[in-house]
């Protein structure tokens, strides 16, 4: 059996999973599924894109290093793909020994074949930070519309492209000073040598959809241009081969992440990576957004024909993802992060509604709010859901026991289950769900029109065929629904008392068989309303404040300005140090019903554990500590339309979040800060920031 290698784009490693994101990963999730349930070799394998200049400025920001910034993400983005069932069997990252390693024997082999070179190219550099510039960290204005404030890549006003040094009024973004212009030694990648060979791949490929062709072959009429792979260090990279240096360009290494997933997979496997990228009897599928098409249609496939690695069979090229007829915008509160948006509803919902709207083509998907909430109401839940309870509930009336299948209904709908397969096979989703919910239409009409609650009366024989057919029919549903809805398919195998189907197990042959007992899967939900949940991109929500009663106040043993306090939150005892002497005297403090950041990491100051942070606000030389008299230790601190999360944060977290004291108030970007009984007061009346 030839061996399928599936892959989504990598998801950059400098910020969370977003729903947009989401279109892409779950459009290759169902592929996976529907290939493994088909009895297909197949694997779903990605990583962390891991390097590159944001990532270098987002970990300077935080004062942590890009090593400890890719681990957060990765942990991250691993923990959302779960809440939407998104099975990767790798899931690895390009900063590991095996992708150095591949990108490296890239590097020399196209280098061996006379297609690497180097050239002085003409940089910005820093004077003040000693360094060249990279196009994140220098901006100026847009060279073809004059916007103001864009990076040295590209146009976020026009969308246009070009290079750093062609920015109008440039300046860096790490000491604002006006960068100088300066030669340094890059390698070249000879793109421009291959368009030939592209362009017989690109023409010869009959999985590629057509609109994708044209587009490139209109780039490779306009003449390619060779591909600048090095940057200067500092960077956050891999460094060439004999450099000190120079490091290798994100976009060079980050798809080799596909192939160093494989090894990954492959350690604990009866196979090698060679079995998936050097085999004939192999396949890879590349599933990527329209924003990448230059990348992985021309300069990856250029470096694999080089190399002596396979070029992919299929590259799937989705659109992009609006909210409610627009881009996706956080003022709008459409921004949502995957995180967010499984707090709103169930994330199979959200699959279901991707799945309903994917074909095989560029076309960008909306996401209508008012759309989905029918479409999970009238389908999920009226159609598949409901036909599921009524056949299985009904039979658990009866005897709980399938017997024969009226074979005329089945000759009828068996079509049906191979068009399910086919659009699945032709990345044609939404057709899929089409034929299904006819599928379900017809269950239900069956159902309905022999109203076996009439015939368990006066033909039960009869009846017992119809609940049979149905219960089967629910049992064919349910495999062919299960690349989408694994959950749903998963609990609906349950009641059947099966487990583990796969499209084998498809047709009307289940009889002598006892099921288990019904139960209502999915009920109907409530209209999602954006503007109620603008807490999801509150910073404020970072913070989980609570009211902490100080037991007692003592001197730091190791500091002179520092006080170490016991506190009661009410169920816990906690430790925690201020830097509040000569501010407060102990007995000021002692009995003081403070305001603490229970959420905060812990910490040793000069030798003594602090399990939280006390707030106080800052006026000239006077502090006032932030309290609430009249409420009990351990009580929530809020802003009205906010929820708080338990998540640790760091300092630099916390700094973030606005806060601030006007005239003896607490503030949060406006909303005053309270508990359930009472405003939270700021001592001595101060206004000013809060820290």
């Amino acid at each position: 059996m030839s061996k399928i290698l599936v892959t989504s784009a990598l998801p950059y490693a400098n910020g969370s999973i977003h729903i947009g994101h989401l279109v892409e990963y779950i459009q290759t999730d169902v592929l996976v599924r529907f290939l493994k349930l088909a009895g297909k070799d197949a694997i779903y394998v990605c990583a962390d894109d891991t390097h590159g200049t944001p990532i270098e400025i987002n970990a300077m920001k935080q004062g942590i290093a890009p090593e400890k910034l890719v681990e957060k993400y990765h942990k991250e983005h691993q923990e959302d793909f779960a809440k939407y069932n998104i099975k990767f069997d790798s899931y690895y990252s390009t900063n590991s020994k095996e992708n150095k390693e591949y990108a490296d024997l890239i590097f020399n082999r196209l280098k061996e074949k006379g297609l690497i070179y180097t050239k002085d190219v003409e940089s910005f550099y820093d004077e003040e930070a000693k360094r060249f510039l990279p196009d994140r960290f220098v901006k100026g204005k847009c060279p073809k519309c004059g916007a103001e404030d864009q990076y040295g890549d590209v146009c976020e006003s026009c969308n246009s492209t070009y290079k750093p040094i062609d920015l109008v009024e440039p300046y860096s973004t790490i000491t604002k000073k006006k960068p100088i212009r300066k030669s340094s030694k890059h390698y070249f990648f000879k793109l421009s040598e291959q368009s030939k060979q592209i362009e017989e791949w690109l023409l010869g490929n009959k999985n590629l959809q057509p609109e994708i062709v044209n587009y490139l072959k209109n780039w490779i009429k306009e003449g390619l241009t060779d591909w600048d792979i090095s940057r200067d260090g500092p960077y956050f990279g891999f460094k060439i081969p004999g450099e000190e240096d120079k490091y290798y360009y994100v976009w060079l290494d980050a798809p080799i992440g596909y192939i160093s997933s494989t090894v990954n997979y492959c350690k604990d496997k009866d196979c090698k990576v060679e079995d998936y990228w050097n085999s004939k009897d192999s396949k890879i599928i590349h599933v990527i957004g329209k924003d990448i098409i230059y990348f992985h249609l021309l300069f990856w496939p250029a470096m694999l024909m080089n190399s002596g690695f396979n070029l992919p069979d299929t590259i799937l090229v989705h659109g992009f993802l609006t909210v409610n007829n627009e881009k996706m915008s956080k003022s709008r509160g459409t921004f949502l992060t995957a995180s967010e948006f499984a707090e709103l509803t169930n994330p199979e919902f959200l699959r279901y509604y991707f799945a309903a709207n994917l074909s095989k083509t560029m076309t960008d998907i909306n996401l209508d709010l008012k759309d989905f909430e029918s479409r999970v109401n009238n389908e999920v839940v009226s159609n598949f859901a409901n036909f599921f309870y009524r056949t299985l509930s009904f039979l658990n009336r009866v005897d709980s026991t399938i017997d024969e299948s009226d074979l005329e209904f089945a000759k009828k709908v068996t079509p049906l289950f191979n068009e399910v397969k086919k659009n699945f096979e032709k990345y044609e989703f939404r057709k899929a769900v089409n034929t299904l919910l006819q599928i379900s239409a017809e269950g239900n009409k069956y159902f309905q029109s022999n109203e076996p609650w009439v015939l368990v009366k006066n033909d039960p024989k009869k009846a017992k065929l119809v609940l049979s057919t149905c219960a089967n029919l629910a049992k064919n549903l349910a495999i062919l629904l299960k690349p989408i809805m694994p959950l749903f398919a998963e609990k609906i195998e349950g009641q059947l008392n099966l487990k583990d189907l796969t499209f084998d197990d498809l047709g009307f042959e289940l009889k002598n068989h006892k099921i288990g007992k019904a139960e209502i899967v999915y009920k109907k939900i409530e209209p999602i309303v954006l503007d109620k949940n603008k807490l999801q991109t509150n910073p404020f929500s970072k913070l989980n404040l609570k009211v902490a009663e100080v037991l007692s106040v003592k001197d730091h043993p190791n500091a002179d300005r520092l006080f170490v306090l016991q506190l009661n939150l009410g169920t816990e005892k906690r430790q925690l140090v201020a830097g509040l002497k000569g501010r407060y005297e102990a007995d000021e403090l002692t009995g003081k019903h403070i305001v603490i950041v229970s959420n905060l990491e812990q910490a040793k100051l000069r030798g003594e554990l602090s399990q939280g942070m006390l707030l106080a606000s800052q006026e000239g030389e006077t502090v006032g500590v932030l309290h609430a008299p009249n409420t009990k230790p351990g009580s929530q601190v809020f802003i009205e339309g906010v929820t708080p999360k338990e998540k640790k944060i760091t300092y630099k977290e916390f700094s973030e979040v606005p806060l601030v004291s006007k005239k003896g108030k607490a503030y949060s970007d406006g909303n005053i800060l309270k508990t359930e009984k009472e405003e939270i007061i700021v001592d001595k009346g101060l206004s000013g920031k809060i820290k």
